[in-house]
Formats: structure tokens, C-alpha cells, sequence
């Protein structure tokens, strides 16, 4: 069924409250087939999962449809590892905490990041040393136009720092309606990313398993994320800024205690929530909206706030640390 003049405010996780001309859900791909096939062609498209990653700043003039194509199913295993083909409706979190009470290991580093499962390839989604890159194995997505559903390695989706093949190349041009994740039976946990050792020690915890890599990082991500069912967010705003090493060495000439991370192109990784405390944002508050007081990487709708506010206090955060840093930060998060 397509409705008309819906508001998207319980749709996406800042509260936002904008209108969208038409409104579908789906659940299957027989169900986004008649979606598609009965739309107006005149309307553009845009595919709503979990929300967590758009920015909404206008009454939307499109037709708005709501992945909710559910189901994780085992479709190959060995002595080693299981390969599970996820429905892209599903929320990520829930299905990291499938794996990790079945004790499959992978995934486990990325607990409590919101979206569903559909997004996570879009932006080649990661935290604390993990990107889902290292476990993917394939998608399924179906063409818009000619409802053609096709298959994508991992090469073909073009995986990079927040980025794929999806928010570039071939972007608007598909729906992605499943992803298979390859875990491991007998994993090895990756504790040394972050604060995530340390936690540990704390939990007293002696035999390290991926469900206490998985609670390790919840309590870390909750003591310093706020909850977007309580405070409206979209989690990192911006992404990492990767630059030159001439220019991180004069980055660092200035501030010697500037956080860094060498990449393999030579290239240096920045830290973006380090930067924007540096500048004095951490904790600032502009009408209804500001940065969390916790975590600078996060901007928060107070209640109230409109999208278009938040939008301009991003635009205020990139033009000071460009004035002292000399980095331009990007944003991570889609903005309509």
C-alpha cells in the first residue's frame, strides 16, 4: 500500500520531523517489485532502513519505501566458518548479536552501530579496528529500472573508508536485498583497538570470548554515545579525514599531540572528534541542536531542532577546523 504525506519523525533517529510525499514499505522482493512497478516515474526514489544515517532538512518530494525484508539463513558451512545470507531489513545490531551468541566471530567489534543490515555495505560500516569489509562475501540487489536482481562480490562493491560502489557509481540505481557475512567458528578477537583491553580488565573478565569483545564495546559505546531513542542523533557525523604526511607534519607542528594513524598509502588518519574538542565544540549548544558533551563526533536534536539547523552547525564545525587545522572535514552522514 502507498500513502501520501507521511511524516518520516519515527523513521529516522533525529527525530526529524519532515513530511515525505509517498510512503511504501516492503518486506520481500516480490513486495519491491510491485512497489517499484506501481510508483508514479515521475517521483525519485529513496530507500528508508533503520534511519540512522540520513539527515533530513525538507519535506521530501519523493516516494519514500521502507526496507523491512527480514531472515538470517546459513547457506554454506565448514569445520571453520559459517556463511550466513542476512535480509537487508534486519537491524545490524540484532543480527551482531546472533552471531555472537552462537559464538561465531567477525562481526563482534561493531556492537550497537544502528542501521540495519542493507546500509552496512553502502558505507563499508566499521569501529574499533573492524570494517564489515573483512567478513563480506556477497550481496544481492535488485536493478530499480529493469528489476533485474544481481549478485556483488566484494570487489565489485569497491569497498573504501566509508565508501562502496553503491554511494558513488551505482548510486540510485539499486536496492540492496540481502548480504552474506562469512563468521568464524573458532575466532580470534581483536582487543587491542581503543579502550576495548582495558574495559575487559575492568569486567574481570579471564576467558575472552566474542560476546565479551561484544559487551566490552557496548558499555564503551554506551558511556559515551547517547541513545537515539532518548536524545536524537545519527552517531559519527563526520568521517576520519586521511591526509598527506606533508600535511599531517604540519599539522603536528602545531599540535604535537594530535592522534594519528599511518595507512598503507603512506597517507595519515586524523581524528575528526579529536579535532572538533581541539576547536572548543565538544559540549556547545546552538538553539535545539549542538555536540554531544561526550563525544564531539555526534550532533544531538535537543527537541525541536529542524534538520536545516543541524545542517548549519555542521557547516559552522568544517569551516573552524578548516581555519585551524587546514583539514576539511566530511560528513559521514546522507543529507536530503
Amino acid at each position: 500500500m502507498i500513502e501520501h504525506n507521511i511524516s518520516l519523525k519515527p523513521y529516522n533517529t533525529f527525530g526529524i520531523d519532515v513530511k515525505a510525499k509517498s510512503f511504501g514499505r516492503f518486506d520481500s522482493i516480490d513486495g519491491l517489485k510491485s512497489l517499484l512497478a506501481n510508483r508514479d516515474p515521475e517521483t525519485p526514489l529513496f530507500i528508508l532502513g533503520g534511519g540512522s544515517n540520513v539527515l533530513l532538512t525538507r519535506d521530501l518530494p519523493f516516494f519514500v519505501m521502507k526496507n523491512e525484508i527480514s531472515g538470517i539463513e546459513a547457506v554454506n558451512e565448514t569445520e571453520t566458518s559459517i556463511v550466513l545470507k542476512v535480509g537487508s531489513g534486519v537491524e545490524w545490531h540484532s543480527f551482531v548479536r546472533y552471531t555472537v551468541e552462537k559464538g561465531w566471530g567477525g562481526i563482534e567489534n561493531m556492537s550497537l552501530i544502528p542501521g540495519s543490515v542493507g546500509a552496512s555495505p553502502m558505507q563499508n560500516i566499521g569501529a574499533y579496528g573492524s570494517e564489515i569489509k573483512d567478513s563480506f562475501v556477497s550481496l544481492e540487489a535488485l536493478h530499480i529500472d529493469s528489476l533485474e536482481l544481481h549478485t556483488f562480490n566484494k570487489e565489485q562493491c569497491q569497498f573504501g573508508y566509508r565508501e562502496s560502489v553503491f554511494k558513488r557509481a551505482l548510486k540510485d540505481q539499486y536496492v540492496i536485498v540481502s548480504v552474506s557475512y562469512e563468521l568464524l567458528k573458532h575466532p580470534k578477537m581483536n582487543t587491542t583497538y581503543g579502550a576495548i583491553q582495558s574495559e575487559i580488565e575492568v569486567m574481570g573478565v579471564e576467558d575472552i570470548t566474542v560476546d565479551t569483545v561484544s559487551q566490552a564495546v557496548m558499555n564503551i559505546r554506551r558511556s559515551k554515545l547517547p541513545d537515539p531513542k532518548e536524545l536524537g542523533n545519527a552517531g559519527s557525523f563526520f568521517k576520519n579525514p586521511v591526509v598527506s604526511k606533508s600535511d599531517f607534519e604540519k599539522i603536528a607542528t602545531n599540535y604535537p599531540d594530535a592522534p594519528h594513524y599511518p595507512q598503507e598509502s603512506g597517507e595519515e588518519k586524523l581524528a575528526a572528534g579529536w579535532m572538533i574538542e581541539k576547536a572548543g565544540w565538544k559540549g556547545k549548544r546552538i538553539g535545539n541542536c549542538g555536540v554531544h558533551e561526550k563525544q564531539a563526533l555526534v550532533l544531538v536534536n535537543y527537541g525541536g531542532s529542524t534538520g536545516q539547523e543541524i545542517f548549519d552547525l555542521s557547516t559552522m564545525i568544517i569551516e573552524d577546523i578548516r581555519s585551524k587545522f587546514g583539514v576539511t572535514l566530511e560528513r559521514e552522514v546522507n543529507i536530503l
